[in-house]
């Protein structure tokens, strides 16, 4: 059944239904009036700026100096910029929604949409020197780009500002100028297209000279005047002086028609109206002062009475026009709507529409369109959720959700994921069209902007609350959102207190994660606010994320106290490397002196690296061993210990480690005495130990400065003993140890004899001491020393069947038929004695 809902600003350009779509009524201020300005809109609602334009007479008031005003789509003034530089030649705006100025001598000036100054660069010089008549700000794939054509008629790109400009092949020679010109991107490439007189000419980069495509109109013409590329940069309308209208692809090579507009004054602006449902164009629009024409690609034609002035702003999906009184959006109407809303329509989301409507009335009528649309009722319902998505009207969208949630209920198994998405993005849409956030965006440009790019807008805008809400809406994290906020506290709140209280109260919430109190400490510093970031560092629970800002800022004392605390040695050493080369090396001593960790590891890097500065640490707190130890480490690579002994000895003393001061004496008084027998012996004893000392002396005879020196330096007497064997047995001087074994009695008993006489092979001096050794080692003695038979006797005197049974399995005895019987002999005396 035909219904008539929400239609009364559709028209048609034949075959394809159009419609304007209302946005919020601008209000601008009393002393702005559109008519006598210049003005460059953003696209997907963003923010436009004005500036009075030179070529029309109007009066003047307040200031005569240029000002380049910043409003949004409510007409509300968001900044302003007093224009002190140079001629201003264009502006536009970048696709992150900065204000790009270019002026007569090729220098672009970039702000922000608060009026901000944030940076500026040149296009070149040849086009500084030869000056700019006219600039366009054009988007591609690289990013926002500026074109400028210089009065000698050529064109230079740059698509930013870190990259050289580039220059577009020459124009061919001509005696007529170009009429107009604008900037398609192919990819990652962007050319120029002229019109001049009959012609177009294109300049592509990397050729020589244009190339030129005439005759494109089949009625006869003077020039073309203007020349408008759709957004996608697929479709290309021409404009000339005779008011006819070519429309075709942007290569020219098809041409959709040659439309006579019938009118001969000059159009203010042409742009293409992209689909909402596709990326095609199929009509342009053009704007006369008080007049606004439509044509499509069939030749058919619509127009309005309008202001006497607009401006048009190209749109993904649509065209806006904003005027003095109004901002509205034409565009060609979604598919999924005309099912629903046309008159006689014979969808199946239309019979759902108009069932749903029923049965809130309790109407059996209700059934009978069910009926209609049964077979395809999943099929209407996702054309009522598709169609909410492009409405503007708030009514109108709960009207389609209500439907599709009505006509859900009879689709077995429906997945309502995306009415449930649907309905979030709306909710999220009609948040940011109100007159407050001023961002009209569609369906189609929200998501082609993506939800990151529409908080970070508005997160620059200050809407920090809508942001945050968004941002759960759509369950993304919010935690970035909550740091601008604070960024933005720091910034403008002066009081350090309040501040501090109110980012601590909102960043204690569980639920929020990722906060980090450091980037803010960071902008606080930045802002010359210390005492602030020092407060917003305490809250900050990683010392690795807090220590590089506080060395940053100079607070040596917090950050290695927050070093030492966390423990990280690979920290602590960052901060004492940092502070030693900005500190004086007494201060940084005070400064870690109470602190053990980061005192012992900056000694162990001074240690490795300065050891001069090591002593002063030591000197400062008078660690009278550590002085000693430093000392006498200098001294052993120095090999010069003789000298420093007085030094180390006086240091141990002073530090009350009495051993270490005795045996320092000791050293001292040994080295006199090397001196004192190196000179009168005529050797090298100089450096050598206690031990070594009496070692040579041995050697040399000198039996008497040995025994002088054991007593002087309290040798232990086993020790001397133990030289003493060794030195004779190693001179064989045999018997002048039995001699000395017979002078006292041994401390260190009789085997170490048998043992060294055993170690020369004189077994024949062994058998001497052996008896003289304990009772229960003299079998082991008599068998290392080959005597089997006094061996045999001494087990049988010790009753030692043991040692028996070990003999008697030797093979020296058992080859040895008397010394195998009297081993058999012994054991069975003494197994019979048991």
């Amino acid at each position: 059944m035909p219904i008539m809902y929400n239609t009364g600003e559709w028209f048609k350009v034949r075959p394809d239904y159009y419609r304007k779509v209302e946005l919020a009524t601008p209000d601008w201020p009393l002393d702005l009036d559109l008519e006598y300005m210049q003005v460059a809109a953003a696209p997907y609602g963003g923010p436009l700026a004005a500036i009075r334009d030179p070529t029309k007479l109007v009066p003047v008031k307040g200031t005569a100096r240029p000002m380049v005003r910043i409003f949004d789509t409510t007409g509300k003034e968001t900044g302003h910029i007093l224009w002190n530089h140079g001629k201003l030649i264009a502006m536009g705006w970048s696709d992150t929604e900065e204000l790009i100025c270019v002026q007569e001598n090729a220098k672009v000036f970039v702000f922000d949409m608060f009026g901000k100054e944030k940076e500026s660069y040149s296009i070149g010089d040849e086009a500084s020197v030869t000056k700019i008549v006219e600039a366009k700000v054009f988007q591609s794939a690289a990013g926002t780009g500026v074109a400028v054509m210089t009065t000698s008629g050529r064109i230079f790109l740059k698509l930013n500002s870190s990259k050289t400009e580039r220059k577009l092949p020459d124009i061919p020679n001509s005696s007529i100028n170009c009429s107009c010109w604008e900037i398609v991107t192919e990819g990652r490439n962007s050319y120029c297209l002229l019109g001049r007189e009959r012609e177009v000419i294109k300049l592509f980069p990397g050729e020589t000279v244009g190339t030129i495509t005439a005759n494109l109109f089949e009625k006869p013409h003077d020039r073309i005047i203007k020349i408008s590329v759709s957004y996608n940069h697929q479709h290309l309308a021409l404009y000339t002086n005779t008011g006819l209208l070519w429309l075709g692809s942007v290569d020219m090579r098809q041409k959709y028609c040659e439309f006579d507009t019938g009118r001969k004054d000059m159009p203010l602006q042409m742009e293409w109206i992209m689909n909402s449902d596709n990326s095609e164009a199929d009509a342009v629009v053009i704007s006369y002062p008080s007049y606004l024409l439509i044509v499509n690609r069939n030749a058919d034609r619509s127009d309005f009475p309008y202001d006497p002035i607009m401006f048009l702003v190209a749109e993904m999906d649509g065209v806006r026009i904003i005027t003095q009184s109004s901002h509205e959006m034409i565009q060609r109407l979604p598919k999924c709507v005309e099912n629903i809303f046309a008159v006689n329509s014979q969808e199946p989301a239309s019979y759902l529409f108009e069932a749903q409507k029923k049965f809130e009335e309790k109407s059996y009528k209700s059934d009978e369109y069910l009926s209609m649309c049964r077979d395809k009722i999943e099929l209407a319902v996702t054309e009522c959720i598709e169609a909410a998505s492009f409405e503007f009207c708030t009514e109108t969208q709960k009207s389609l959700l209500r439907t599709a949630n009505f006509g859900k209920a009879f689709v077995l198994g429906h997945n309502p994921d995306e009415y449930m998405r649907i309905m979030r993005i709306l909710r999220v849409l009609n948040t940011l069209r109100h007159e407050r956030i001023a961002m009209p965006l569609t369906f189609k440009q929200f998501s082609h902007l993506n939800p990151e790019v529409i908080l970070s807008r508005l997160v620059f805008r200050k809407h920090y609350g809508v942001a945050i809400q968004v941002a759960k809406h759509l369950n993304l994290p919010e935690s970035w959102i909550l740091e601008h906020w604070a960024y933005h506290k720091v910034m403008n709140d002066p009081n350090d207190g309040e501040v501090a209280r109110k980012i601590t109260e909102k960043f204690k919430n569980p639920t929020v994660e990722g906060i980090s109190f450091c980037n803010i400490a960071e902008k606080a510093h930045q802002a010359g606010r210390d005492d602030l970031a020092i407060k917003l560092l305490e809250l900050e629970p990683r010392a690795s994320l807090h220590v590089p800002l506080l060395l940053k800022m100079r607070k040596f004392d917090k950050a290695v106290a927050s070093a030492t605390q966390s423990g990280d040695t690979e920290l602590v050493t960052k901060v004492l490397l940092e502070m030693k080369m900005h500190m004086m090396l007494s201060n940084l001593h005070m400064t870690i002196r109470d602190y053990p960790l980061a005192l012992n590891m900056y000694k162990k890097i001074m240690r490795e690296t300065n050891r001069a500065g090591l002593y002063g640490i030591y000197n400062t707190e008078d660690d009278q061993k550590a002085i000693a130890e430093y000392h006498f480490k200098n001294a052993i690579e120095s090999k010069d210990l003789e000298s420093n002994l007085s030094v180390i000895g006086n240091a141990y003393t002073q530090a009350r480690c009495t051993v270490e001061a005795e045996l320092c004496a000791e050293t001292s008084r040994l080295f006199k005495l090397q001196k004192t027998l190196s000179t009168k012996y005529n050797a090298s004893l100089n450096g050598l130990s206690v031990h070594d000392t009496i070692e040579q002396l041995l050697k040399m005879g000198e039996l008497k400065e040995a025994e002088k020196i054991r007593s002087d330096f309290k040798v232990p007497d086993r020790r001397f003993w133990w030289q003493r064997i060794l030195n004779l047995a190693e001179q064989q001087k045999w018997d002048e140890l039995e001699k000395f074994s017979k002078n006292k009695k041994s401390p260190i008993g009789y085997e170490p004899f048998v043992e060294v006489c055993l170690k020369y092979d004189n077994a024949r001096e062994a058998r001497k001491y052996i008896p003289r050794c304990r009772d229960n080692r003299k079998v082991l003695w008599f068998i290392r020393a080959n005597y089997f038979e006094e061996a045999i006797d001494c087990a049988f005197e010790q009753r030692d069947l043991h040692s028996l049974y070990d003999l008697q399995k030797k093979e020296s005895i058992i080859n040895d038929r008397n010394l195998l019987a009297k081993t058999c002999n012994c054991i069975a005396m003494l197994e019979t004695r048991k």
